[in-house]
């Protein structure tokens, strides 16, 4: 059990990497943050793939929290 828990928490950690890895880089600075407002206000909005990835980071990050807090709780 603990080592099947071991596995699959080592492949959603590889997944969450990449997920984040393949996301699109978001502007630093104070330029980056005038041109998300700009581009919030002309209607500019997250679409395909950027939007996917952000759900799938979520998912598995929310994954991974829950298998690692089950492996600490079945070794102890």
């Amino acid at each position: 059990m603990i080592t099947g828990l071991m596995i699959l928490d080592a492949i959603v950690s590889v997944f969450l990497i990449g997920a984040v890895v393949l996301q699109s880089g978001k502007s630093a600075g104070m330029s980056g943050s005038i041109a998300g407002g700009a581009e919030t206000i002309f209607g500019g909005k997250k679409k395909g793939i950027d939007e996917l990835l952000a759900k799938v980071t979520m998912i598995l990050g929310v994954l991974f929290a829950i298998v690692t807090l089950a492996l600490v709780k079945l070794t102890q």
